[in-house]
């Protein structure tokens, strides 16, 4: 059953405390305190917020964090055994703007759309599910599953082939919702698509809700080289990294002592393990 009140609390707590919209406020709240006569408050207030500001988007701290995260899970071998099913996870497209503009639009994790084709094609006998609806506290009656659905029929899919969920909302309704959709039989093989940093997240919780999953990584943000030291490309591409990095790691606590999660960082032997700091 879904949990309405932790996926509300979960998007309103996380609008407050996401790393730039907090430095934003600091920032904000030192420069309203100065106004007021509180000139030493103001003045802390303001500058850890434009300091915060300017570490997170033009150091690579948020590339360093987030590389663990896109290298547990490695890629399955190009010539592994041919999976059952597919299961692609949503994120992809921006049902707001598609239902707008009456087409489907994409967004910067497009490639767990475009990889999905590519392996439906590479295993023309395997079953290709779709797994999003909308994560917006306001959704639209439209929804990532109709748009996607769209989408791979228009690369060439078998619409036949497609099947979807249609009514999550975050990751636990995903793994949920899909293994009661699907529900895999014993010693079937499903490759699990979503986003390389997504990984450790999703596969936690597809095990808890009893669906052995492969991991098929895709949408790096990292390059695993000496290239992740170098400062951002600017300051809005450093914070998104660091955003995205900064989520998931939140994601992985906050499931794990909520009990939705059986390890707080999942590996692919399915061992729990414990985070170790980036060196």
């Amino acid at each position: 059953m879904a949990d309405p009140m932790f996926f509300v609390l979960s998007k309103l707590i996380w609008f407050v405390v996401a790393p730039a919209n907090l430095l934003m406020l600091a920032s904000l709240f030192g420069l309203v305190a100065i106004g007021l006569g509180w000139s030493r408050a103001g003045r802390v207030a303001t500058t850890v917020g434009v300091v915060g500001l300017a570490v997170l988007g033009f150091s690579p701290l948020g590339a360093l964090i987030l590389r663990p995260l896109e290298d547990r899970f490695p890629a399955p071998p190009a010539d592994m055994v041919a999976p059952d099913g597919l299961v692609v996870l949503g994120g992809s497209t921006d049902e707001t703007i598609s239902a707008a503009r009456d087409q489907p639009t994409v967004s910067d994790a497009a490639t767990r759309i475009t990889a999905a084709v590519e392996l439906a094609r590479r295993y023309p006998a395997a079953r290709l599910v779709f797994s999003g609806g909308s994560g917006r506290l306001l959704p639209h009656a439209r929804t990532e599953a109709e748009d996607t659905r769209r989408l791979w029929i228009g690369m060439g899919v078998d619409p036949g082939r497609i099947t979807l969920e249609d009514r999550s909302r975050n990751t636990d309704e995903n793994a949920r919702f899909t293994a009661a959709l699907v529900r895999p039989a014993p010693g079937a093989r499903w490759l699990l698509v979503t986003s390389a940093f997504h990984m450790p997240r999703s596969v936690g919780l597809f095990r808890a809700a009893g669906f052995p999953v492969i991991a098929y990584p895709v949408d790096y943000h990292t390059t695993d080289t000496g290239d992740d030291l170098l400062p951002p490309r600017g300051l809005a591409s450093g914070l998104a990294r660091f955003e995205i990095a900064a989520r998931e790691w939140v994601g992985l606590l906050v499931y794990r002592v909520t009990g939705r999660t059986h390890d707080l960082f999942p590996r692919p032997d399915g061992v729990a393990e414990e985070p170790k700091p980036v060196g």
